[in-house]
């Protein structure tokens, strides 16, 4: 078995209802700023009970070659800009980057909504395949973000898309991760998007897991861990980090955000919808046994936490089982909203940017934590100062899918 190569995050690129660039997020995490709000677009949706989500304002599409955009819906433009910022960040040159060397690893929960919803309409309104675009499929395919980003880089590495609900992103940091440990690749463009769309929130809506109560107070919805959380909201996003074999990376010179130094992902195999506990710390179990590191070895913990009943119980639970109330854990849904295919991106870069910085961010809307879970070592009220030096970011999904990455400071 050859020897295991490191791999390091040198290339950072994002959209996020909270922010484009690390000063803007960072500021956001510190003072509870959040990117949640009312959706008048919704008002024609009849029977949707949750009317705020959590919406990118920053959203140039013609910074994208057009020859390239037309193949992509919002949710593929949301991750080609992410992409091209975290490239270009990273320095990497674009032969190199269009090179067999380097691959994309990329997720979404699915394609994008709004191009099937329209593609949809019309056939099935008409009956007649007459006047549809021949790249309306490549819009709503559900490995898009992965292909348009294959494609407009011109990459010819390895394309892994993981079009796994709400580990889609992390998936896609952790599969790009192994790609390179284990020789397939020396760099990728990893990460994970999503687009807003009100089926988006329908979803779950239908399932009675969203916040409806703060309807008219958007800056108080979600509430992870909290004894009021009333369920979810959705939120958009994009995040992108340039993953890049450590010996690689050193010689060119490059700056060094972190190092990626475990990954763990697992199934339940029990419940389409009810999370396992046991399933959740199994995957945090896994990473740090890939990091060669122990509980008792980590900083911080960024928390999945959606705000849902059994969600936030299971994953309490878990965190509790592995951790019991000692390491610090915030959980940063109350920004952003669930930025679902994109989460685990954004907040694996959310959890770089705290190891960086120096601070932790607090639970936003945690306010009275629920008895009724177990403990944790909650960060409430406002950010706190923090030097810590690896930092775990969770994620769970529908189908029992848990990951969990484990970052070291460079």
């Amino acid at each position: 078995m050859s020897e295991r190569r490191r791999v390091v995050v040198t290339g950072i690129g994002f959209r996020s209802p909270i922010g484009s660039t690390l000063k803007a997020m960072k500021e956001s995490l510190q003072n509870g700023r959040g990117g949640v709000r009312i959706m008048p677009e919704w008002n024609g949706i009849d029977h949707l009970r949750t009317r705020v989500a959590g919406v990118c304002s920053d959203v140039d599409e013609k910074v994208i070659p057009r020859n390239y955009r037309r193949s992509m819906g919002r949710v593929s433009i949301l991750a080609a800009i992410a992409a091209m910022e975290a490239v270009a960040d990273s320095g990497i040159s674009e032969e190199e980057i269009g090179s067999p060397s380097c691959g994309v690893s990329f997720g979404s929960t699915a394609g994008s909504s709004q191009a099937m919803e329209g593609f949809v309409k019309d056939v099935f309104s008409t009956r007649s395949l007459k006047g549809l675009q021949s790249s309306i499929y490549l819009q709503f395919m559900s490995h898009t973000c992965a292909a348009n980003l294959a494609m407009m880089f011109h990459t010819k590495g390895p394309v892994i898309a993981s079009c796994t609900a709400c580990v889609s992103g992390s998936q896609g940091v952790g599969f790009g991760y192994e790609a390179i440990k284990e020789g397939r690749a020396l760099m990728m463009l990893a990460g994970g998007a999503e687009e807003m769309h009100f089926m988006d929130a329908g979803i779950f809506d239908i399932m009675r897991a969203t916040s409806t109560k703060y309807n008219d107070r958007p800056d108080l919805t979600p509430r992870p861990f909290d004894a009021d959380r009333d369920g979810l909201v959705v939120g958009e996003g994009a995040g992108c980090l340039v993953l890049e074999e450590y010996e690689h990376a050193r010689a060119r010179g490059a700056r060094i955000y972190s190092e990626v130094i475990g990954y763990g992902t697992n199934c339940d195999g029990s419940h389409l919808t009810n999370p396992s506990s046991d399933g959740m710390a199994g995957a945090i179990t896994i990473a740090l046994k890939d990091a060669g590191l122990t509980a008792q070895d980590i900083g911080h913990v960024n928390a999945h936490a959606t705000a849902t009943d059994a969600g936030d119980l299971a994953e309490a639970t878990a965190t509790n089982k592995v951790f019991g109330s000692s390491v610090p854990v915030s959980a940063l849904k109350g920004f952003t909203g669930h930025t679902l295919g994109a989460c685990g991106a954004l907040e694996s870069i959310e959890t770089i940017l705290m190891m960086n910085e120096h601070f932790i961010a607090a639970s936003k809307n945690l306010e009275h934590p629920d008895p009724q879970l177990p403990p944790l070592n909650h960060v409430m009220g406002d950010a706190r100062d923090f030097n810590f030096d690896i930092g775990m970011n969770n994620n769970f999904a529908f189908g029992g899918i848990n990951t969990s990455l484990i970052f070291r400071k460079a």
